[in-house]
C-alpha cells in the first residue's frame, strides 16, 4: 500500500512542500495530494497591487502540477483529526474525508482583528485574494477627494498605502501606526521611506493605537477620530483555527509547534510549514510570518520526511535571512538587508535598483511555483518497508 501523504494549502510553502515531495519519492511507492480551496496559485505578496487594479496572471493548480505526480483535489479543509489520521473537507458543497499517513499542514494566515471592535464589519483587509477584490472595487467606487486609512505600521500597511496613493493620486490616503511606520528599518531605509510618504502625499498617524472601526473611519486609543471612507486593516496577522482545535501542540497564537525539521513535537505524522507554523530558525529563534521563511521551511519539511521515508539522512536546520523588501508602489521600493536573525543591517538598496530587485524576487517565487519540475533534478528514491533494518518510521 502507497504512503499517502497530504499536503493542506497551496500557497508559497504549501506547493513548494507538494513539489518537492513528488520530486524527491518514487510515485510507486507514495502519493501526495495537495488541497486547496483556491482552484488557483495566488500571489499573496501582490495583493496590494491586485486590490489597486492590477491584474495577475493565473496559475490554476491543476495546470501547474499537470505531470509532476502531484494530485491537486480544490476543497475547503474543515476539520483534521490527528487520532484517526483523516482531514475533513467541503468539496463542490459535499462534504468528504481524506486519509494521510504523514500530513504537512500549511493553511497559512488571515487578518487579525487585534481585538479591536469594527474591523471585522468596517474594514477591508488584504490576507488573500478574495478580500483583495472586495478592496479593489471598493476604491474603484471612491470619487476624486476621497478618503482611505491603512492602519499598520508593517510590511503590508506600507506596501498597500504606498500602492494605493500611486495608483489613485486623486485620493486622500493616510496612514495610522501604533509605533512608527517601518520603525525596524535601518536609518538610511527609513529616510528614503519618509521621502517617498511625503512624495506621494500620504498623512503618517504615528504611535497611533486604534480603540475602534466604524463606517465612516476610526476612533483612536486618545479619543480622536480619523475620518476616512475606507479603512484597510493590516495591523498584523493570524492562523486558521482549525490546528487549535485538535490535539496538536500548538502556541498561544495557534501555531502549531514544531521541531528543527518541521515536524509536530506532539505528533510525529504531522508536519507544519509557513505561517502555520511555531518554527526555529537555524538559530533557534521563531521563523516570522513570511514567504522568505515559508519557503525554506517547505524545502526542509520536504527533504525531512524523504529522508524519514527512505532511510536517508535527515538534513540539519540553516533557514536564516536575508533582506526585508518593501515594495513602495511600482517604481520605487527598499531592500533591507539583514543578519540572518533578521536584525537590519546599516546597508539598504532603495529607489528604482530596489523595485526592480523585488520584482525578479517575486518572479523568482511565482516562477518556482509554476514550473515545479524545474528547480532541482528529480531523484525519487524508495521508500523503506518497516521491517527492514535500516527503515526509519515517519
Amino acid at each position: 500500500m502507497k504512503h499517502r501523504i497530504v499536503v493542506l494549502g497551496a500557497g508559497y510553502a504549501g506547493a513548494n512542500a507538494a513539489a518537492r515531495l513528488a520530486k524527491r519519492l518514487h510515485p510507486a511507492d507514495t502519493e501526495v495530494t495537495l488541497v486547496n480551496a483556491d482552484p488557483e496559485f495566488v500571489e499573496r505578496v501582490r495583493m496590494h497591487q491586485l486590490a489597486t487594479g492590477q491584474d495577475l496572471k493565473p496559475r490554476p493548480l491543476a495546470d501547474v502540477f499537470a505531470g509532476t505526480g502531484v494530485q491537486v483535489r480544490i476543497a475547503q479543509v474543515t476539520a483534521v483529526d490527528v487520532e484517526r489520521r483523516t482531514v475533513a473537507v467541503v468539496d463542490a458543497d459535499r462534504p468528504g474525508e481524506i486519509a494521510y499517513d504523514t500530513l504537512v499542514y500549511a493553511l497559512g494566515s488571515t487578518a487579525a482583528d487585534c481585538g479591536v471592535p469594527g474591523v471585522a464589519e468596517n474594514a477591508h483587509h488584504l490576507a488573500g485574494k478574495h478580500a483583495a477584490l472586495r478592496l479593489r472595487a471598493r476604491l474603484a467606487d471612491l470619487a476624486a477627494g476621497g478618503t482611505v486609512l491603512v492602519v499598520g505600521g508593517g510590511l503590508t500597511s506600507i506596501e498597500a498605502a504606498t500602492e494605493i496613493a500611486e495608483a489613485r493620486p486623486d485620493l486622500a490616503v493616510a496612514l495610522a501606526a501604533r509605533g512608527g511606520a517601518g520603525d525596524w528599518l535601518s536609518e538610511k531605509a527609513q529616510r528614503h521611506l519618509r521621502t517617498v510618504f511625503d512624495r506621494l502625499g500620504i498623512t503618517l498617524h504615528e504611535h497611533t493605537g486604534i480603540a475602534r472601526v466604524e463606517p465612516a473611519g476610526v476612533v483612536t486609543a486618545d479619543g480622536r477620530t480619523l475620518p476616512a471612507q475606507v479603512t484597510v486593516w493590516a495591523a498584523g496577522f493570524t492562523v486558521h483555527p482549525i490546528a487549535a482545535a485538535t490535539t496538536l501542540r500548538v502556541s498561544p497564537t495557534g501555531q502549531i509547534v514544531v521541531d528543527d525539521t518541521m515536524r509536530s513535537v506532539s505528533h510525529p505524522d504531522v508536519y507544519a510549514v509557513g505561517d502555520a507554523a511555531l518554527a526555529p530558525g537555524a538559530s533557534g529563534a521563531p521563523l516570522r510570518m513570511s514567504c522568505a521563511a515559508g519557503v525554506p521551511m517547505a524545502h526542509l519539511a520536504a527533504d525531512a520526511i524523504a529522508a524519514r521515508l527512505t532511510g536517508g539522512r535527515v538534513p540539519p536546520n540553516k533557514i536564516g535571512y536575508t533582506a526585508q523588501c518593501v515594495s513602495l508602489g511600482r517604481r520605487d521600493a527598499v531592500v533591507q538587508w539583514v543578519t540572518p536573525d533578521d536584525e537590519p543591517k546599516p546597508s539598504a538598496v532603495t529607489g528604482r535598483t530596489a523595485a526592480r530587485l523585488k520584482e525578479m524576487i517575486c518572479r523568482t517565487a511565482a516562477w518556482s511555483i509554476s514550473h515545479p519540475t524545474s528547480m532541482l533534478p528529480t531523484r525519487r528514491r524508495r521508500t523503506v518497508r518497516a521491517d527492514e533494518p535500516h527503515a526509519i518510521t515517519v
